[in-house]
């Protein structure tokens, strides 16, 4: 990893700081219903949702494309459901303080839409804590692709060796590899790594050590 040190840390949204599995699998399966489409199991959907090798669109829209309809379906539920769905992960908040403290810069770069992730935040009172937020329609493509996070990058005037991405799945782990920054993979997510860090409080460590924290 990087020994320049960093003054920037990027979070994954779903999955890294909060657990959004119940909406974000209901907002699909509420989609899939106003397509004529048949439920998938919460459990299908969220070990789908990483997959960097899926057609996301085509797997749970059977569509080549997601469609600005999509995402008026897929935030109106999101809106009317999420404040029972979705809770931060235990440690979030004290993390995010000590970082703020300490005096780094912190953003989130996430696939969901705009809409979605300033209510998410907003009602989980983590939202004033970043400095930056890139979704998927700020940007031409989500992540595997490292667009939000050169978006990001030049919004802060940060180099990419300044800054570290944190998050739950290999599209994060991809779109940090193409734009040069250090990545930091956990396991409390969606997905499954053997390689992750396992807590928050592990997080805190690896953080105060690669931003040197005092």
């Amino acid at each position: 990893m990087d020994e320049v040190k960093k003054r920037l840390v990027i979070f994954d949204m779903d999955g890294t700081l909060q657990d959004s599995s119940p909406a974000i699998a209901n907002a699909i399966n509420f989609v899939r219903g106003r397509l004529g489409l048949t439920p998938l199991p919460m459990g299908e959907i969220i070990a789908k949702v990483n997959d960097p090798h899926l057609n996301a669109a085509e797997y749970f829209y059977e569509n080549e494309r997601f469609e600005p309809v999509h995402e008026e379906w897929f935030a109106d539920y999101f809106s009317r459901h999420h404040t029972e769905q979705i809770r931060l992960y235990d440690g979030i908040v004290p993390l995010l303080e000590e970082l703020k403290s300490a005096g780094c810069l912190l953003a989130v770069a996430t696939n969901a839409y705009r809409r979605s992730t300033i209510e998410s935040l907003e009602h989980l009172e983590i939202h004033h804590y970043f400095d930056a937020i890139a979704s998927y329609d700020d940007v031409g493509r989500g992540k595997p692709a490292p667009d939000m996070l050169h978006l990001i990058l030049e919004e802060l005037g940060v180099r990419p060796e300044e800054a570290i991405f944190v998050g739950d799945g290999e599209r994060d782990r991809m779109a940090a590899q193409a734009a040069g920054i250090d990545f930091l993979m956990v396991e409390w997510g969606f997905s499954d790594h053997d390689d992750a860090i396992k807590s928050v409080e592990e997080l805190r460590d690896r953080l105060r050590e690669i931003c040197s924290l005092n």
